[in-house]
């Protein structure tokens, strides 16, 4: 009788660096997946932040806590000067809020223009604490002859 040869059934020996390397893509993977969740949700809360007139803003002082949001007003009179930022008033529908940023002012910061500003209660509710101005504008525009005209007269003729 004759005996048939052996089949070796057992498993051929993993390749230890194909397991390695399947982790790591995962793990790049996953990685890649958390930066971009953390980009998307500080893209969606910043552009979620609410917006107040001063009015509104005074009335829901203790609801808004210290959160940010973005208030907007009129400058009343001129900024001062007061360590890295200025101080000024910004007022809507009768209604003053005093308000401390931190920074320089943007050009075309004046009183009487209304400005939309960034940033949250101080903790003790007293003043409006900003980080960022966003100064408002008209939506008049002038001729290039107005334009010209009022150069002139500056120039002194």
């Amino acid at each position: 009788m004759e005996l048939s040869p052996r089949v070796d059934t057992t498993p051929p020996p993993s390749t230890p660096g194909r397991s390695t390397r399947r982790w790591l893509v995962w793990g790049v993977a996953g990685a890649l997946v958390l930066v971009v969740g953390a980009l998307v949700y500080k893209g969606l809360s910043d552009a979620a932040l609410y917006f107040r007139t001063a009015d509104e803003a005074v009335a829901q002082r203790d609801e808004l806590g210290d959160r940010r949001f973005r208030m907007e007003g009129t400058v009343d009179a001129e900024p001062v000067e007061a360590g890295n930022g200025i101080e000024f008033d910004v007022t809507h529908d009768d209604v003053t809020v005093a308000v401390h940023h931190e920074g320089a002012a943007p050009e075309m910061f004046a009183p009487g223009i209304p400005v939309v500003i960034e940033g949250s209660w101080d903790s003790s509710g007293a003043f409006f604490a900003s980080d960022h101005i966003l100064v408002r504008h008209d939506e008049s525009y002038e001729s290039q002859e107005d334009y010209e005209e009022r150069m002139s007269e500056a120039d002194g003729g």
